[in-house]
């Protein structure tokens, strides 16, 4: 879990995070390597011998929930083959309409954009996606550690393109939601940059 939600991490930053002592640590790593969950690589974090920084592999992502990955990328070549990419366009948008609806309704009550991207963020928790938020500059970052439609994404990028308007109509007017990292074209995550607009 702590792989997947911070990224690559080496043996004492684990344990240091886990409260537990970097051999202590180095055991677990080596169980979870032994199954093909993880791997290591030689990074150089500036000065010194290069040190093993432990990162998550395929196998190990596929830990995490998938929504049943192979049926939905299935159904989504059935609606494109027998009833075309129009088709397929109108169920993802039905699909961020109901979403949409059900997020506007929870976001009821929020003050302020750091309230409502907070409650954002708890939406998306509990959808699967691992969020997290920040302040950042004069807005705030939105991660998704992870997607648990990544399989639909990547065979229909209309998902992804819902997504985005999703958020930037949820949070409301006056806010500019711009996406940095994304899953699909190879990050480890989903990042969103959150802004106020300037009013002219």
């Amino acid at each position: 879990m702590r792989l997947k939600s911070r990224g690559p991490q080496t043996a004492g930053e684990l344990g240091a995070a886990l409260k537990i002592t970097g051999e202590a640590a180095r055991q677990q790593l080596g169980r979870l390597a032994e199954e093909g969950l993880i791997a290591s690589v030689a990074q150089t974090r500036g000065v010194g011998r290069p040190s093993l920084v432990w990162r998550l592999t395929p196998e190990g992502n596929a830990r995490f929930p998938d929504t049943h990955a192979e049926l939905t990328v299935q159904l989504i070549d059935a609606v494109r083959t027998e009833l075309g990419e129009q088709a397929l366009g109108q169920l993802v948008a039905a699909r961020q309409r109901n979403t949409e609806a059900a997020y506007a309704e929870a976001m009821q009550g929020a003050r302020g954009l750091g309230g409502r991207v907070e409650r954002l963020a708890e939406l998306r928790n509990r959808d699967g996606y691992m969020a997290e938020w920040a302040p950042r500059g004069r807005g705030f970052l939105l991660v998704e550690n992870h997607c648990p439609i990544c399989a639909a994404a990547t065979a229909c990028n209309g998902f992804c393109r819902a997504e985005l308007e999703l958020f930037t109509n949820v949070l409301g007017p006056g806010v500019s939601v711009k996406r940095v990292e994304h899953i699909v074209e190879g990050a480890r995550r989903c990042a969103y940059e959150i802004v106020p607009q300037k009013s002219h």
